[in-house]
C-alpha cells in the first residue's frame, strides 16, 4: 500500500522500542503463538518483548537493528495484503542481514505470478527482477546457485504466459548426462534414459498445475520436456522454451539452442557457472555466450547469489561456505603462480 505509515522506533543503546498503528495486523506480524517472533529472537540471539501494539527489542546492537529493519519490512508487506509466514520472515531476515540493518529490506511483490494451483510472489528483490525480467524480455539469463528459484519462476512464468494465450506450448530442456549426451550408453528406452535428468522439470509443472492437466498437456504437445540434443534442427515458434543447468552445454550447443528462437516466442536460460561438469579443458556454452551476447538488446541478465536462497537457510550458508573456499583456492593458486615466476626471475 503505497504511503503506508511506517512504524514508529525509538533506541536507548541495546534495546530497540517499536510501536505499530494497526492492531489488526499484529497477529499475523507476530505468528500464532508469536512463533514469528521467536523464529526472529533464535535466528539473531536477541530477545523480542510484545505488549499491545508495543514491541521492545533487546540484544546485540547489530543484531536489534536487524530484527527492526526485517520487523518493518513485515509490517509493511502486511499492509500492501500480503501474507507473513515463515518463509517471509526467514527473506526478510536473511535481507537485513545482507544490508546490515540500514534498509528496510522491501522488494517489489507486486510482480506476482498466478497459476491453477498457487500464487507465486517474489521471496526477495532479484526474484522481483527475475519474474519483470521474464515478462518484458524475449531471452533472459537466470544464473546463480541452487535454492534461488531460476528454474521454478522461468516455469511458472512460462506457465502464466499459456494460460493466458501468450504462447501455445513450453519446451523445457536439460543437457542429459554430461555435455556429450551419450543417452544410448544409458539402459531402458528413451523416456526411461531422459526422465532422470529432467525430472526437476516436471516437478515445477506439477506444482503449478493438477496433474492430470499436466498429463494432458504432455500427449497434446502443449508441454515438451526433451534433452537439448533434440531442439537441433527445430524453430521454435509461439512457445516458451526453458534451457536448464545451461552451464553444462557447449559454445556450440549453447549456440544452437539459442538460435532456435522463432517468432513471439520466450527463452529463458538457467545456470550456475560454479556447478560445471563438462570434462577438463571443455569451454561452457553458458559463460561463452554470456561474454558474446553483453550489449544484445533484447537480452536480460539477473544474477543470483547466496543471499537469495529460499531454501533452508542452512543452504545458503553450504553456499556461502563452497564460494569462501573457491576464492581462497584461488588466492593460494595466485600465490603460488607468484612465487614460481618469481623463482624463475631468480634463476634466470
Amino acid at each position: 500500500m503505497t504511503g503506508a505509515p511506517t512504524p514508529r522506533a525509538s533506541s536507548d543503546g541495546r534495546r530497540v522500542h517499536m510501536q505499530f498503528d494497526d492492531n489488526m495486523l499484529l497477529p499475523q506480524l507476530f505468528g500464532e503463538r508469536d512463533r514469528n517472533l521467536e523464529l526472529i529472537e533464535r535466528q539473531l540471539d536477541v530477545s523480542v518483548v510484545s505488549r499491545g501494539n508495543r514491541l521492545a527489542i533487546s540484544g546485540p546492537p547489530a543484531n536489534v537493528e536487524i530484527a527492526r529493519t526485517a520487523l518493518q519490512s513485515l509490517y509493511q508487506r502486511l499492509q500492501r495484503g500480503l501474507e507473513v509466514d515463515a518463509a517471509a520472515v526467514d527473506t526478510a531476515l536473511r535481507l537485513a542481514q545482507h544490508d546490515g540493518g540500514k534498509s528496510s529490506a522491501q522488494w517489489d511483490e507486486g510482480e506476482e505470478i498466478r497459476t491453477r494451483k498457487r500464487r507465486i510472489v517474489p521471496r526477495g528483490p532479484r526474484q522481483a527482477q527475475y519474474i519483470k525480467a521474464l515478462r518484458a524480455h524475449a531471452l533472459v539469463f537466470g544464473l546463480g546457485p541452487a535454492g534461488t528459484g531460476k528454474t521454478y519462476l522461468a516455469v511458472a512464468m512460462a506457465v502464466d504466459l499459456l494460460m493466458s494465450g501468450a504462447v501455445e506450448r513450453i519446451i523445457l530442456s536439460r543437457p542429459a548426462v554430461e555435455a556429450g549426451e551419450r543417452l544410448g550408453f544409458l539402459p531402458g528406452d528413451l523416456r526411461e534414459k531422459v526422465d532422470p535428468y529432467l525430472r526437476p522439470l516436471y516437478d515445477a509443472l506439477y506444482d503449478m498445475l493438477p496433474g492430470e492437466q499436466v498429463m494432458r498437456r504432455l500427449e497434446t504437445g502443449e508441454f515438451e520436456i526433451a534433452p537439448l540434443a533434440f531442439m537441433r534442427g527445430r524453430t521454435l515458434a509461439n512457445a516458451f522454451v526453458i534451457l536448464d543447468e545451461a552451464q553444462n552445454t557447449t559454445p556450440g550447443q549453447m549456440k544452437m539452442f539459442l538460435t532456435r528462437l522463432g517468432e513471439d516466442s520466450r527463452m529463458a536460460v538457467t545456470g550456475d557457472l560454479s556447478q560445471i561438469d563438462l570434462p577438463p579443458g571443455t569451454r561452457s556454452g553458458l559463460l561463452d555466450a554470456l561474454e558474446t551476447l553483453t550489449g544484445i538488446e533484447g537480452m536480460a541478465r539477473i544474477d543470483f547469489t547466496e543471499v537469495d536462497v529460499v531454501r533452508h537457510r542452512l543452504v545458503s550458508r553450504i553456499v556461502a561456505a563452497y564460494d569462501r573456499r573457491d576464492r581462497e583456492r584461488g588466492t593460494a593458486h595466485a600465490a603460488r603462480g607468484a612465487r614460481r615466476r618469481k623463482a624463475d626471475e631468480d634463476r634466470s
